[in-house]
């Protein structure tokens, strides 16, 4: 395990990052896509992982992969994965010895969800609201991912510039948000996707991410 520089602050992804529910989601779609008669194949699939949920909800009616109105998927996808989530889920292996770590070096953590707030909460209350300073969830910044926008909208709320933070993501669309904002980031991908490059470094699980003592 090699520590990575300490950061201004910690941006936190949740869904298949700290929990996981990535893949929970992408059930939510594809249960939704058989209802409709429409493929699920990984194809299909994967332009939906870590999008917002009316995000998702506009790819199924532009794809035309239901005859249901925008509003009337969002609801349908959103009732069946809040669901899910309020059932229980796993917490990632690592993330809370990552957020832990954080606390004791005085590293400010923000989370920074595609989910909507009623989703993020239950996540909140599953791995201690003790362990945030801030949250991000759909609609409470400008644009949603993969702009730029919810990883500017926490790193101010944490006063401290995007480009000393390092960012947590588990998808292509997440990733893209966080380099877009000027973060650097730690990738644990739950789907392929997430491109090398100067200012990434890749873990296959958070039990392999440390923060160093010094920046």
């Amino acid at each position: 395990m090699n520590p990575l520089p300490r950061p201004a602050a910690l941006l936190c992804d949740m869904d298949g990052t700290l929990v996981d529910t990535e893949h929970a989601w992408l059930d939510t779609v594809a249960g939704f896509l058989r209802t409709q008669g429409s493929p699920t194949d990984a194809a299909t699939l994967a332009p939906f992982a870590g999008v917002t949920l009316d995000d998702a909800a506009g790819q199924l009616v532009r794809g035309g992969l239901t005859a249901l109105t925008t509003a009337e998927a969002a609801t349908r996808l959103d009732r069946e994965f809040t669901a899910r989530v309020a059932a229980g889920v796993t917490v990632q292996p690592g993330a809370l010895r990552l957020l832990d770590r954080a606390r004791a070096l005085g590293v400010p953590t923000a989370l920074v969800t595609a989910s909507e707030r009623h989703v993020a909460d239950l996540i909140l209350d599953t791995l201690g609201r003790h362990r945030f300073d801030t949250s991000v969830a759909s609609g409470e910044a400008p644009r949603g991912k993969p702009h730029p926008d919810p990883y500017l909208t926490a790193a101010a709320a944490l006063g401290v510039a995007p480009g000393d933070c390092l960012a947590v993501e588990d998808t292509p669309t997440g990733a893209a948000a966080a380099l877009a904002a000027g973060c650097r980031l730690l990738a644990v991908p739950s789907v392929p996707g997430i491109e090398p490059g100067p200012r990434t470094v890749f873990v296959t699980s958070l039990t392999e991410a440390d923060l160093a003592e010094a920046a």
